[in-house]
């Protein structure tokens, strides 16, 4: 009998044993269900903290580009209905003054430079304006057009400016969160859109309905973060709030199709305008070209080097004599090499304005050689 009880005893406390630690498991696992599911609603308020996180730090940094203007109608004339070639009249045009918000920008520094588009300030007749987050108007006092790519720094008299903050475009992954703000339409100031980089390397055309500006541009990122014209120079950035880049151009046939300048090639442009101090001053020669690889000149008959696609009217280049379809193989005795985008750029770069220099072309199976002088891109 006394084995008997023993063993229910033991029974007894084998089951209030398992159930207190079953009751203790269960907790413990539903704890950490409770704390390791994320909900669809918690992935939204996430999303929704980082966005709303980012827009209120660079805010301050991110500017409205304005233009003022006074353009003139052309004359008129009343003709006597007798005699159509002989004006009885001359109505002299009329003056107007434009002013109107085009594009977008950001801070670069404390003491009054700012990033934005080359065709948000291209026509060299006008006089632009700044407009920061919290309604202060500044008078653009100088312009630095980078003859290179769609970009110019503003100067203007400011000081204990907010500059952004500049990430690594050489990092950016396709599918990862990016954030443009600007002023699309010249007229909504302070406007923040969200998409992903749909992708990287593309070649397009920017340009300004305002202005009636174009540019051929490679190698730039693709976005689905809607941008409209007047984001033109706004910041395209990522969920830290770094800018991986500037807002450019949209594609005209295609909806949420946008497009930014790598900020990896704004941080270079910055550099070279350090160097070079606040002359604003760059030497260029005067064309747009397209870099034929060693690979692709076997390809097809041609040399490795710098393709011509274009000389601009009154460049150095034209005076020098280079013309359309002319390949650059050697820049002031440094051989140009086909696989370097950027080569021939730096190049120039490193030169100073009013330096002559000698290029080698290639033309009709010739090497010919040509004396240039650096000029300051205006």
């Amino acid at each position: 009998m006394k084995k008997i009880l023993l063993i229910l005893a033991i029974i007894i406390i084998i089951l209030v044993t398992y159930q207190t630690v079953g009751q203790k498991f269960h907790l413990q696992i539903n704890d950490f269900l409770k704390k390791n599911t994320v909900t669809e609603k918690q992935v939204i308020l996430d999303e929704e903290s980082v966005v709303t996180k980012v827009v209120e730090e660079v805010l301050p940094s991110v500017v409205t580009v304005g233009i003022s203007k006074t353009t003139t109608t052309p004359d008129t004339y009343q003709f006597d209905p007798f005699n159509p070639f002989n004006p009885l009249e001359q109505i002299p045009g009329s003056k107007k003054k434009i002013e109107q918000n085009i594009g977008s920008g950001f801070i670069i520094s404390k003491d009054g430079l700012i990033i934005t588009n080359k065709h948000v300030v291209s026509d060299t007749s006008a006089v632009y304006q700044v407009l920061t987050n919290d309604n202060k108007k500044f008078d653009v006092q100088k312009i630095y057009r980078d003859p290179l790519n769609d970009l110019a720094i503003l100067k203007i008299n400011g000081n204990n400016l907010r500059p952004l903050k500049m990430g690594d475009s050489s990092k950016i992954k396709l599918g990862q969160t990016a954030i443009a703000i600007g002023t699309p339409l010249g007229e909504f100031k302070n406007t923040v859109t969200k998409g992903i980089i749909s992708g990287l390397g593309r070649g397009i055309t920017a340009g300004s309905p305002f202005e009636g500006y174009v540019e051929k541009l490679d190698n730039v990122i693709q976005t689905d973060a809607p941008i409209s014209a007047g984001n033109s120079g706004g910041p395209l950035l990522n969920s830290k709030g770094e800018v991986v880049g500037i807002n450019t151009a949209i594609a005209q046939d295609g909806e949420s199709i946008g497009f930014a300048i790598p900020v990896n090639v704004i941080k270079d442009l910055i550099k070279t305008f350090e160097k070079n101090g606040s002359s604003f001053e760059r030497p260029y020669i005067g064309v747009r070209y397209k870099m034929i690889s060693k690979q692709t000149a076997i390809l097809n008959d041609v040399i490795e080097g710098a393709y011509v696609t274009e000389v601009i009217a009154g460049s150095p280049a034209e005076k020098a004599g280079i013309e359309d379809e002319d390949i650059i193989i050697e820049f002031d005795g440094v051989k140009v090499k086909g696989d370097d985008d950027q080569g021939l750029a730096k190049m120039i770069l490193e030169k100073k304005v009013g330096a002559t220099i000698t290029i080698k072309i290639w033309r009709d199976k010739q090497t010919l050689t040509k004396k240039l002088t650096l000029e300051a891109y205006k």
